[in-house]
């Protein structure tokens, strides 16, 4: 049995607006079938939606996370898809990496500007006192 759903029940299951789902409509990550002006979701749009927002959790960008649904094969039991959703973490976690050492860095700039300019309020303070 094929389970339909409308934009609003979408919505309220993923704690989103009707305009975001339409967006991704838009996008053509979703495909919904009308009934009048009513459209109407399949499950197959309610796991690509799915996908698209744990993809956006996890950082990916939307083309990463539509690359991941072109790549759906249930006959593969998404072999294909599984492996380059593993490279796909692979790269964010080196990403995240580097941006953590990056604001390590920054901090201990900022700790340093600090000192400085803590340094050079006292000596102002002490020969003007």
């Amino acid at each position: 049995m094929n389970t339909l759903y409308s934009i609003s029940e979408l919505a309220k299951e993923f704690d989103i607006t009707t305009r975001t789902i339409r967006f991704y409509e838009a996008e053509q990550l979703l495909h919904p079938t009308r009934k009048g002006q009513t459209r109407i979701y399949n499950e197959q749009d309610r796991v690509h939606l799915k996908l698209i927002l744990r993809g956006k959790r996890l950082g990916f960008s939307l083309a990463e996370s539509k690359e991941l649904i072109t790549l759906y094969e249930p006959d593969t039991k998404n072999r294909k898809q599984l492996s380059r959703f593993q490279e796909k973490i692979a790269e964010r976690r080196l990403c995240l990496q580097q941006q953590l050492e990056d604001i390590k860095f920054m901090q201990h700039e900022l700790d340093e500007a600090e000192i400085r300019c803590r340094d050079a309020i006292s000596t102002i303070d002490n020969k003007y006192a």
